[in-house]
């Protein structure tokens, strides 16, 4: 059954755009998985009538790996949106939806620095090691892209036998007095 497509005439599942089958496509009559573009029938490729997989391009430059040879992050935690039930939402977030009850909670819309901070946030390290780890990796562009900086090091705070990240106690004490 497909889910969570949208367009038309789309087969499996995270599809966007017109006559799409397989997996997170966008853009129109695709079959594989993971394209962009129009017409392609093979994985991740993002031009038109594309039948072979190509090179991945990282950084903004070329490579001469095809997608699987990479050790590429998953980002599962990734979400421009997310669903937040009634119990977790805040005093102000239910003035600020008075139909909050009906639904037992609210979609809650990120940008796109506020997407990739919880990424970086929610994310363990191995899998922020990963990001790290892409061939090409360029600190810049991934903060000119992500508003995540992996140069300037952290702050932390040590309470017992835990480290935590400063700016993330901080903010956690800033919501607590919010309450």
């Amino acid at each position: 059954m497909a889910t969570n497509n949208t367009g038309i005439e789309n087969t499996g599942n995270h599809n966007s755009g017109d006559w799409n089958s397989g997996n997170r496509n966008s853009g129109y009559g695709n079959s594989g998985n993971g394209n962009s573009g129009y017409g392609n029938s093979t994985d991740r490729e993002s031009g038109i009538f594309c039948s072979t997989e190509g090179t991945v391009r990282l950084f903004n430059k070329e490579t001469n790996l095809k997608w699987d040879d990479i050790d590429h992050p998953d980002f599962d935690e990734f979400y421009p949106t997310k669903w937040i039930p009634e119990s977790d939402m805040t005093d102000e977030e239910k003035k600020a939806d008075p139909q909050f009850f009906v639904r037992q909670g609210y979609l809650k819309t990120y940008t796109w620095e506020e997407a990739w901070a919880n990424y970086w946030k929610d994310s363990d390290e191995k899998e922020r090691q990963k990001v790290l780890n892409l061939p090409n990796f360029d600190a810049q562009i991934f903060k000119d892209i992500t508003g995540i900086d992996v140069e300037t090091p952290k702050e932390t705070i040590t309470i017992g036998n835990n480290t935590y990240d400063k700016t993330e106690v901080e903010q956690a004490l800033k919501d607590v007095k919010s309450l």
